[in-house]
């Protein structure tokens, strides 16, 4: 475990966004993420926790607590009949994860390739892209309860899953240690359920093909909308999707087609239908690269809000009230952040 010297923590995130903590920390492993964690409890520190730094939005001013750097990282790999159990760290970054389950011949998290951040980052909103969630392969999510002050093994039905959501989710008690993974040993993917994915790929959705070529055209899609890390792509300067896709009652759905003078995209989700936030964003008027005050919207994609190389996150979060304004206006739709928000009381 390491005191760093006081930086800022846009150096920390994908959006090169944020101010100082009052104090940074790095912790090399479970035990020293669980001890300086612990420590900052007793003393009735705030604390921050940062790992890839791919799902968070830090306010100006920073910090007034610790910030914590999960440095943790590895995998163990045990057999089990046709599956493998891949038990990682929680600081592990996760794309170099999918690369390793796809060269191994490890099958069920290859289209969620190309996602930047941590493997430990992945339960707490049940991270998920091109039809497939990691709730679909997690096995256990091995925590450090901050109330009760021990560690406890969460089951996936102890995690609670939905759409991008948690237990982990709405609440600071529970410090993910490691995740464990249950894959299937096979060089065949899963079942390809994104339209977008089989389109490319030439085959029905609910068609198999072989897992690197799937990891290959998952990234390939992920580059075209700026979701893939590049230092020379300001597109890329972003925490991801910033809004979650609505799930809402079906007449809504209805609601939207009569004022768009179209139907929107939309899915079943349980007696709910879910529609796309991007295409709502769009039909409000609201163009790729629009923006002001070092921000815009993504040039590549609608869902994406950018830091352009000299943004602020007063400015983003600017432009986020704007959006969800200009959709809620013309569609009677309020959308929510996917990102974590620090240091801010934007919700």
């Amino acid at each position: 475990m390491s005191d760093a010297n006081l930086t800022p923590l846009a150096t920390l995130t994908t959006l090169r966004l944020g101010g100082p903590a009052k104090r940074l920390v790095e912790a090399a492993d479970a035990r020293e993420l669980v001890d300086v964690v612990r420590t900052a409890d007793s003393a009735n520190e705030p604390v921050l926790l940062v790992a890839g730094g791919s799902n968070l939005v830090i306010g100006d001013a920073g910090f007034d607590g610790t910030a914590v750097v999960i440095r943790s990282s590895g995998a163990e790999v045990a057999v089990d009949g046709d599956d493998v159990l891949v038990t990682v760290a929680a600081g592990h970054n996760w794309d170099s994860l999918v690369e390793r389950a796809v060269a191994e011949g490890w099958s069920g998290i290859e289209c969620l390739s190309g996602i930047p951040g941590s493997a430990g980052a992945t339960p707490i909103q049940n991270v998920g892209a091109y039809g497939q969630e990691v709730a679909e392969t997690i096995e256990t999510v091995t925590v450090y309860d901050r109330e009760l002050g021990e560690t406890v093994v969460f089951t996936a039905a102890d995690c609670r899953f939905a759409y991008r959501d948690s237990v982990f989710k709405h609440s600071d008690r529970f410090l993910v240690l490691d995740v464990r993974y249950r894959l299937r040993r096979s060089r065949r993917s899963a079942p390809i359920r994104y339209a977008e994915t089989a389109r490319t790929l030439g085959i029905e959705a609910g068609e198999t093909v072989d897992a690197t070529v799937a990891r290959e055209t998952v990234l390939k899609l992920r580059r075209g909308k700026g979701m893939v890390l590049d230092a020379a792509d300001h597109d890329t300067y972003s925490a991801g999707s910033f809004f979650i896709n609505p799930v809402v009652e079906p007449d809504v759905i209805d609601v939207i087609a009569a004022k768009a003078g179209k139907p929107p995209p939309n899915w079943p989700a349980g007696d709910k239908v879910k529609t796309s936030a991007a295409w709502l964003i769009a039909q409000a008027g609201f163009e790729k690269g629009y923006g002001h005050d070092g921000v815009s919207i993504s040039t590549k994609h609608t869902l994406a809000l950018t830091n352009r190389g000299d943004g602020t996150t007063a400015a983003l979060l600017r432009l986020a009230d704007e959006v969800r304004a200009g959709v809620e206006a013309a569609f009677g739709v309020r959308l929510r952040p996917e990102p974590t928000l620090v240091g801010t009381d934007w919700v």
